[in-house]
């Protein structure tokens, strides 16, 4: 572990070094799936439960730095963005307490947006770095899920979200092209992008689902990072 990490002021010892000494470029939000923010604690600070965020916020908008943010949290499991596989050391990991099926209340989201504002300004990551779990595991991950008001987070810049654009054009090309896996089937590819940009979709893939995607398509697949 680097020197300049204290790892007694944080209470998860889930972590490790970030592989090829990379920086965070992105932030993944995450909802714990747990009746109350002192149970997912207790999971994320569990050294047999082996999972861990940076960061957890309660329902009240208590904030906890759990992990350093310097350092590879384990919280987005097997996962793909833009070419990189190791999204953990590429990433720092925000849980909401949330167990899933609740409206994420006013002070957490107001917490999330303070805490957005200043890891995005410490990493300098963009908005579109900012990402649902479900954005990098589609095959297996919801969450935050369809709740979350990803427009809200937009309007302040701490999120990216699409233009409205001609339909025209292959709905998966577009998604693969903003950075989803190209190994997911057009199915879990669907899914993760209505659960982000147009949760009320429902069946096939419609003219308002293909017009939010040619919006995507403003950012381009970047290459593997070094250590990716």
């Amino acid at each position: 572990m680097s020197a300049e990490i204290d790892a007694a002021a944080f209470p998860s010892p889930n972590f490790g070094e970030r592989r090829g000494g990379v920086r965070p470029s992105l932030i993944i939000i995450h909802y714990t799936a747990m009746e109350s923010a002192d149970l997912a604690r207790e999971r994320l600070c569990d050294p047999v439960a082996e999972v861990s965020a940076h960061w957890l916020i309660s329902e009240s908008g208590a904030t906890e730095a759990l992990v350093p943010e310097e350092a590879r949290a384990w919280h987005a499991g097997r996962s793909h963005w833009r070419g990189i596989s190791d999204v953990n050391s590429h990433s720092i990991g925000i849980e909401l307490a949330n167990p899933g099926t609740h409206p994420f209340p006013e002070p957490q989201m107001a917490a999330l947006e303070d805490l957005l504002r200043g890891v995005m300004q410490r990493w300098q990551i963009p908005p579109e770095g900012v990402l649902a779990h479900s954005d990098i595991a589609p095959d297996r991950k919801i969450d935050p899920g369809p709740r979350f008001d990803w427009q809200r987070l937009a309007r302040q810049g701490l999120a990216f979200w699409p233009q409205q654009m001609d339909a025209a054009g292959d709905f998966r090309a577009a998604l693969l092209a903003y950075g989803y896996d190209p190994e997911a089937s057009d199915a879990d590819l669907l899914r993760a992008f209505r659960l982000r940009f147009y949760p009320m979709g429902q069946g096939a893939i419609s003219a308002a689902d293909l017009r939010l995607a040619a919006g995507l398509q403003r950012f381009p697949v970047d290459p593997p990072a070094p250590g990716a």
